[in-house]
């Protein structure tokens, strides 16, 4: 059964979802809504601590159990996003290198765009080849306020 947490945040409104003991969704949203017969699952309360953390400059790396669904593709970009450190970025033509895929920068920024879990699968650390930020999902100016939380910056 899904569970739904919202969360207010500095950088906006967050939903996260949990499903037989899995995060599969953590999103920017435009309101966050009061749901005041669900109770918090303690794997929600444990992901909300730690996003709080997170925005707090207190934590760099996350101890959840994620399931993201998507193709095998998107799986395997999301995968890879996971790597990239903490304070640092990749592009998409990076990206596509480290799946095995070089010619697949165009693919990899669609992946990125699907990913359902964000902040957790870091898609805010792939930039553009020349350092620029381009999409996120939740508005380039949440992603260039996660990378300069993570002390990157990147051009605009």
């Amino acid at each position: 059964m899904k569970q739904t947490l919202y969360m207010k945040t500095a950088l906006g409104p967050i939903k996260i979802s949990e499903v037989d003991g899995f995060i599969t969704e953590l999103l920017f949203v435009k309101d966050t809504h009061e749901n005041p017969g669900e109770q918090k699952t303690p794997l929600l309360e444990k992901a909300e601590k730690q996003i709080k953390e997170y925005l707090d400059g207190t934590r760099r790396r996350f101890d959840l159990p994620l399931e993201a669904k998507g193709t095998e593709f998107q799986k395997d970009v999301w995968e890879a996003l996971s790597k990239i450190p903490y304070g640092e970025t990749r592009s998409y033509k990076q990206v596509a290198e480290m799946i095995g895929r070089p010619d697949a920068s165009r693919a990899v920024g669609m992946a990125n765009g699907k990913n359902p879990v964000l902040i957790l699968t870091p898609c805010h650390r792939v930039v553009g080849s020349d350092g620029r930020l381009t999409g996120y999902a939740a508005g380039l100016e949440v992603k260039e306020q996660l990378l300069e939380l993570e002390g990157t910056h990147a051009g605009r």
